[in-house]
Formats: structure tokens, sequence, C-alpha cells
């Protein structure tokens, strides 16, 4: 009796302390953003609000924001235009100033004249970000009042309201998002996972669009496909990932090869050659978590 309580207190500790790897799919339509306006913090909601025309980097934002100091909701509504925030309130006409905004807005080259659009309308008080290089913690800008400006910030490296976000829980209580250090198109399902000498791999497939901007080049295409392998540290630090591609409109990769083993654990792709590359083959091993590429 007393050997299998031991056994299982032991299969409970093993269980609680080695967790197990999850990828889960979570698409943000809104953020909440901390920042100040002349020095005096605040806090803004923004809501993903349909998109400007057919890019998914120009889209309609509304919401609003408030001094912490006094927490009153000021509505705004603008445009999020390749990390450039444009943020208006209309005053007592904000639905109707807003609905009208929208209306005029229907190509990129009427997002080009957003300022010039809502100049028209007469707002009270409007708030731009510029875009910034995502390397940094935060985005700086300037707010005007009565014709005059004053320095505004928002203390985040990434402005984008809509995100398609992967989040990988790790042991160790580690979580990341795949939209911070891969891509922000998403799109991955996690394969397996598996330990070595040199660390811990993560197999991922996936799918995702080739352009956010639909009418831009490859933007209606079947998009991106294939595997990535993530690499970390013993102790689940990120490392870096390589990808392999078994179809892209970017890279004009089409046409591969697929071929299974018996068991289907191991995949062999044959990729042609390109404008760019020779023809190549990889070899995915679904149970190791590995690809190995050879000509």
């Amino acid at each position: 009796m007393k050997k299998l309580l031991i056994v299982l207190f032991l299969s409970l500790f093993t269980f609680c302390y080695c967790q197990k790897v999850d990828l889960k799919e979570v698409t943000d339509s809104s953020q909440i953003f901390k920042g100040e306006i002349a020095g005096i913090p605040i806090t803004m909601q923004l809501y993903y609000a349909g998109i400007a025309d057919c890019s998914l980097y120009q889209y309609f934002v509304d919401g609003w924001y408030y001094y912490d100091k006094y927490q009153k909701k000021i509505p705004l509504t603008g445009i999020y235009d390749y990390g450039k925030l444009s943020l208006y309130y209309f005053g007592n006409k904000q639905k109707q100033s807003s609905k009208l905004f929208k209306t005029q807005i229907t190509s990129p080259q009427q997002v080009e004249k957003t300022a010039e659009i809502a100049e028209a309308l007469a707002p009270k008080e409007y708030i731009i970000f510029e875009p910034s290089d995502l390397k940094g913690n935060s985005i700086t800008g300037n707010f005007y009042l009565n014709k005059k400006a004053q320095p505004a910030q928002l203390f985040t490296g990434n402005d984008m309201i809509y995100r398609f976000n992967n989040y990988l829980t790790l042991p160790n209580n580690k979580k990341i998002n795949t939209f911070d250090f891969i891509n922000k198109h998403g799109g991955n399902q996690l394969i397996s996972y598996a330990s070595g000498e040199n660390g811990n791999r993560i197999l991922l497939y996936f799918e995702h669009s080739s352009n956010f901007n639909a009418c831009g080049r490859c933007g209606a295409s079947e998009g991106e496909k294939g595997y990535r392998v993530l690499y970390f540290t013993k102790d689940w630090n990120y490392k870096n990932y390589e990808e392999f591609l078994t179809e892209s409109c970017l890279e004009n990769i089409y046409d591969t090869v697929e071929s299974k083993s018996k068991d289907r654990k191991t995949l062999q792709f044959k990729v042609g050659k390109t404008a760019s590359s020779p023809a190549y083959t990889f070899t995915v091993d679904t149970k190791n978590a590995s690809v190995v590429k050879s000509k």
C-alpha cells in the first residue's frame, strides 16, 4: 500500500511539474493602451471597425480615451494606416461625423487624405500617432486642441488593433506569441515537440495569407504553406526558428511533391527550382519535431 501511494504521488508530481506544450489561436479586434498626453497619464481602448478598402493594414477604428485622474471617456473614431493612428473627436456630432468620415474613405487614395477629410468635419480635438519601427517600447505623436499641439505617447511598440495571435504555452509557466517574433499572419498549428542535447524543439505546420493587402501582390493567392521548427534552450527560453515552405506565392513555390512513410511519421517534400533558388528536398520528422533539408 505504501509503495502504491509513493507511485501515485510521483505520478501526480510529474504531471504537475512537466507541463505540456499547447497552442491557442486568439484573434483580437480591440486593444487597450496606456500612454500620456503632455505628460498626463491616459488610457485608450480602440476597436477594429472594418477595412477601408482591401488591406488589413488600413482599417477604421472606434473607441475612447480618458485621463486616468478623471476617467471620463472621450469617444474617438479614425484610421489605422500601416502603423499610423489618426484619431478624432467631433464633439456633440461624434456619431454623425464619424459615419460621414467613414463613407468618404473607400480607397487607399482616400486614406492618404484622412487629415483633409477629417478637417472638413471640424474635429474638436485629435491625436496622431506616427508609425513605429516595432523595436522600441513606445509610439510617439501629437495631441491637437484649439490649433495647439502637445506631445502624446503610447507605451507600446505595436499599435496594431486587429491581431492574429498564436499563443504557445510552454513548460516552466512560460508563454510566447508567434505574432511577436514570426509574423503577423498567424495560421500556425502545433504538430509535435521534442527535447535534445542542445535544447527543445517545437514543430509547427502553417497556412496563412501571403499579403494582408488583397489588392497587392499575391493578395488573392491561397497563401503561404509549410513547416516551422522553433528552437529553445533546455529551460525553454526561445532562441530562433527555421521555415520550410511547401507552397508560396511570394517565393513562386508550387507543385511540391509530397511522399509519406508507412507510419506517416516522416514526410518528404521535393521543392522545384525557382527564380531565386535551386531545387531541394526536405524531410519532416513529426515524431522528433525536426526538419532536415538536402539537395
